[in-house]
């Protein structure tokens, strides 16, 4: 039986200039090169420039995309911009984005599930597109963490790096089969009880302030495994798929403990797993479209392709999504 697929048309993104290394976090706090990389596996990540903002980097990803789908602003009507770190409260990040790029038409919203926020992301276009009720939509992950970072607190000022990915998704016909290109599942989770463990201490419904971000490490490394596992195997069981038949694995960009724990838990063979954490640090909900647009850049990523992405987050918040490059 056919049905309506979200195929990935484009991928796009953008890292700013300013490269922060691990030696230069080690002459502003207590820590060294040696102690970041044995714990994080990050190496070196990116800052904003004064003047940069959420929606830019976005914005420029996006134009990437768009050009890579050979499209242009006119042919899309939904931007979904997944950011913790909007440029205001509101009007939201996306509309900034739509502005910029002279669209007039479509819908533009933001969605807010910290680092799983590209993977809710593109579940909701997905649903969008696949409903029948739009045909193009502009899929962004952008993040300026360097703005809620407390650069005194070596146990977070040492992860974090900024950063924007995108992808264009388009509505097209496919055979309902796992052979189909386009997201094929997706499977989202969230549990409030968390909240402690990964915060930004403020807000303007609570203190007013915009607040630093806060972590507890081990809390979440200890539960990230486990939660990312989860959802991964209810994506092979809704697919009939296994960790064997998966091209690439696409996950986010946390922590390469995490990364290399969950990939050996799932039995996912380590040169199918993308890694850009020790370039880009956690870019939060922009991690995994950075990872995607690097993949396909330098030919990894190919049509045809089976693509595993998985993200969990702040709340706390994880998902994945199978996809058919």
């Amino acid at each position: 039986m056919s049905r309506i697929r979200s195929v990935v048309r484009g991928c796009g993104s953008y890292l700013p200039e300013r490269v922060l290394t691990n030696a230069e976090l080690a002459g502003m706090v207590d820590t060294s090169d040696e102690w970041i990389v044995q714990r994080t596996g990050i190496r070196e990540r990116r800052i904003a420039a004064e003047g940069e903002t959420t929606s830019s980097l976005g914005l420029a990803a996006a134009k990437a995309a768009l050009e890579d789908a050979g499209l242009t602003p006119a042919d899309i009507d939904l931007i979904v911009c997944a950011t913790s770190t909007p440029d205001y409260t509101f009007p939201a990040t996306a509309t900034q984005i739509q502005s910029a790029l002279g669209m007039t038409h479509g819908a533009a919203f933001d969605l807010q599930a910290v680092c799983s926020g590209f993977i809710f992301g593109l579940a909701t276009a997905d649903k969008f597109l696949t409903s029948g009720s739009h045909r193009r939509a502009l899929v962004i992950g952008a993040e300026t963490f360097s703005h809620i970072i407390d650069w005194q607190d070596r146990t977070t000022c040492v992860l974090f790096g900024d950063g924007a990915g995108a992808v264009v998704l388009e509505a097209m016909e496919g055979t309902g089969t796992i052979a189909d290109r386009g997201v094929l599942t997706s499977h989202l989770r969230s549990d409030g009880r968390h909240r402690e463990k990964l915060y930004v201490d403020g807000g303007p419904g609570t203190n007013r302030k915009v607040g630093h971000l806060r972590m507890e490490g081990r809390e979440v490394f200890r539960h990230a495994v486990g939660m990312i596992t989860d959802v991964i195997s209810d994506a092979f069981a809704a697919t009939g798929t296994t960790a064997e038949d998966l091209d690439w694995f696409v996950p986010h960009q946390a922590n390469r403990r995490i990364i290399d724990a969950s990939a050996h838990k799932l039995g996912i063979a380590p040169e199918k797993v993308v890694v850009t954490v020790d370039r880009h640090g956690n870019t939060s909900a922009a991690s995994i479209p950075l990872a995607l647009a690097e993949a396909k850049a330098d030919g990894r990523i190919k049509e045809g392709d089976l693509v595993m992405l998985e993200a969990m987050g702040g709340g706390f918040t994880w998902g994945s999504v199978l996809v058919r490059w």
